[in-house]
């Protein structure tokens, strides 16, 4: 099934991106990184995030795990929902903690490296994989019927009797 067709639930968001569910719900509060699919509609509803915004909250944690600003996460959180969403594999993200910076090829690494201002990068097509991985031995959830779809443990009694309930 694409990728566009499944949306998973906070906690499965949660354990892809390495965050725990008080940064999620923080997240999307402020509206740093709020689900695509499905919003909260006030108490008992559940988020239902994309894969891209769980692509996203991990280069949230990652950039928070090095030291760079809020503000300045916005402002690429913000430059990433601008993208395409097959750019963002092939993108890869520089900061020196002060400014993050966007690189799309070798050549503006390099340079960004040579000009002195590059501290660290995060290759999104790395953390594109490691979620990928991740969320392929977890739960998703069917866009348009609400189906839970069950990762390869298929002795996932809970998720089965989900599926045999809707």
């Amino acid at each position: 099934m694409a990728s566009e067709q499944i949306g998973y639930r906070g906690p499965t968001a949660c354990a892809a991106a390495g965050i725990t569910y008080r940064q999620l719900d923080y997240w999307a509060r402020t509206g740093l990184v709020e689900p695509s699919v499905r919003p909260a509609h006030g108490s008992g509803t559940q988020r239902l995030y994309s894969f891209r915004d769980v692509v996203v909250l991990k280069i949230v944690k990652r950039f928070l795990d090095t030291g760079v600003s809020l503000q300045n996460i916005r402002t690429a959180v913000q430059h990433l929902r601008e993208r395409g969403f097959r750019d963002l594999e092939r993108m890869t993200l520089m900061s020196d903690g002060a400014t993050v910076y966007e690189c799309t090829s070798p050549d503006e690494v390099h340079a960004l490296l040579q000009g002195g201002q590059g501290v660290f990068g995060i290759a999104v097509g790395v953390v594109w994989r490691d979620v990928e991985s991740a969320l392929s031995q977890l739960h998703g959830e069917r866009i348009d019927t609400g189906e839970t779809l069950i990762g390869p443990n298929p002795a996932d009694e809970l998720a089965r009797r989900r599926n045999r309930a809707v």
